[in-house]
């Protein structure tokens, strides 16, 4: 069989719920573009192992974020690290692709490349090097061969501090069909007056939900004494749909839970605001057009080391416009009385409401490419393989 019929064999690693989206969509491209059939392994989620992967272990596992959640499980990622960059090794490999989830995803990549350099490492979503950790760019330079960028500025970053070379891609969201049209359902629909709608946002984490589900609680608690209970609707993802459902069902005003896709676009389409874990899900509000309040609480280990974060900013939205669009609540200054207020502002016609739609505006431009954000990296990574 010739190298050109032959399937190809893609190690991925992936662990939270966003990259494995991407991940899958980029595999799904690079079959596409390249007319051959993609033989997986490694590790991943529900979307990855749609398209045949059998996940070596739980990619929940490794989808921790914060020093803290790293400390506390150290053993065991350091058990997983040394059991998937093994496994991967005694794999005949065309190329490792790792996607996000850095404090695990890169040790991996290292350990493999260091059995197998001749196999090229293309890491998906640049490591913030620009907000925090920025030597971290030069030693990925050892052994990652490309970095597939979401950000416009991020290739330059790259190459400023040495890391190695990097391709802006765009982003998923931009060219997603059904955020397009919940945005265009909004756009059409005229606002409401009454029967106030809040989307309810905590994260994909169980971590996250655990810390902000009790402040998200008292907010619903203040907007309902000031004003009537809004409708609220809680989309989650499967796995931490139980811990939702438990942590929910003593509240005063229970949210509406949501799995399916369907059901979380009709509610962004409905949803007047929105409060949400800081995170990739303020990108999809944006591009949906959905006004929102921002929060996250660090854990106890991490909060000592905020001094070490360089960015003006943790909110994407706010970092590709380069102006603060959305407010940001962290730790000790998410309070829920000014958090209910927050919602109140945005989700009646009010000038801070319409220069988040601006800056939405602004944002989706600033992130447009003609082609989606998965065949330009599945060009990239065919191009790595030619050479």
């Amino acid at each position: 069989m010739s190298s050109e019929t032959r399937p190809l064999r893609i190690a991925v690693v992936s662990g939270e719920e966003s990259g494995d989206i991407l991940a899958a969509e980029l595999i799904e491209a690079i079959a596409r573009r390249s007319g051959r059939t993609v033989e997986l392994v490694g590790v991943g989620g529900r979307h990855l192992q749609r398209l045949g992967l059998q996940s070596l272990f739980d990619p929940h596992e490794i989808a921790l974020v914060g020093i803290g959640a790293v400390v506390a499980g150290l053993p065991r990622i350091l058990r997983r690290i040394d059991f998937t960059a093994k496994s991967l090794a005694r794999s005949e490999l065309d190329v490792l692709l790792t996607v996000d989830v850095p404090d695990f995803s890169l040790r991996v990549a290292k350990r493999f490349h260091a059995t197998q350099p001749t196999v090229p490492v293309v890491h998906y979503v640049c490591p913030s090097v620009w907000a925090w950790r920025p030597g971290r760019a030069k030693t990925m330079a050892g052994f990652v061969n490309h970095v597939l960028c979401h950000l416009p500025f991020e290739p330059a970053e790259l190459k400023r501090l040495a890391g190695p070379p990097g391709t802006y891609v765009g982003h998923r969201l931009t060219h997603d069909a059904g955020l397009a049209e919940v945005r265009g359902k909004r756009e059409t629909v005229a606002a409401r007056e009454a029967g106030k709608t809040l989307l309810l946002l905590p994260g994909s984490r169980r971590s996250e939900v655990r810390r902000l589900l009790p402040d998200f609680e008292k907010v619903v608690d203040i907007l309902a004494g000031r004003g009537g209970v809004p409708e609220l609707l809680l989309p989650t993802v499967p796995h931490v749909a139980p811990l939702v459902e438990e942590a929910t069902a003593r509240w005063k005003h229970r949210p509406t839970v949501l799995l399916e896709p369907a059901d979380k676009l009709a509610a962004l389409a409905r949803g007047d605001a929105a409060l949400i874990a800081s995170g990739t899900i303020s990108l999809e509000l944006a591009v949906a057009g959905i006004p929102h309040v921002s929060s996250y609480r660090l854990d106890a280990i991490s909060r000592p080391f905020r001094f070490l974060i360089q960015s003006w900013s943790a909110n994407l939205p706010n970092l590709i416009s380069d102006r603060p669009i959305i407010s940001e609540f962290f730790d000790e200054m998410i309070r829920p009385a000014n958090l209910a207020r927050q919602v109140e502002a945005l989700w009646d016609k009010t000038p801070l409401r319409a220069w988040q739609l601006d800056g939405f505006a602004e944002v989706r431009r600033r992130l447009e490419t003609e082609t989606p954000a998965a065949e330009i990296g599945a060009g990239v990574v065919l191009d790595l393989l030619k050479r």
